[in-house]
């Protein structure tokens, strides 16, 4: 434990930033694995709203500085190849 007044109050600071940046970083996990699970599956309307949802979250975390935009971008790519996959299977 630190005795220096400063870094006591920025390990609180530090444990709060923690916490919420869990929320965002977990939700966008979350989505990603869903909106992969509803490629699988291969139901259109369900891949697209799930897709979307993944993209919001990405993009949320990105602007919130939780993860680096490009790791967004990258992330949102591989899963637009996954779902255009799809798109081409389906016509």
């Amino acid at each position: 434990m630190a005795n220096i007044k400063s870094q006591i109050k920025r390990n609180r600071q530090n444990e709060k930033r923690r916490l919420r940046n869990r929320v965002y970083r977990g939700s966008a996990r979350t989505f990603i694995r869903k909106a992969n699970a509803a490629i699988e599956s291969g139901n259109l309307d369900e891949a697209r709203a799930a897709v979307l949802r993944a993209q919001k979250a990405l993009d949320k975390a990105a602007e919130k500085g939780i993860i680096h935009k490009n790791n967004a971008a990258r992330r949102k790519s591989r899963l637009m190849k996954r779902f255009a996959a799809l798109l081409n299977k389906a016509v």
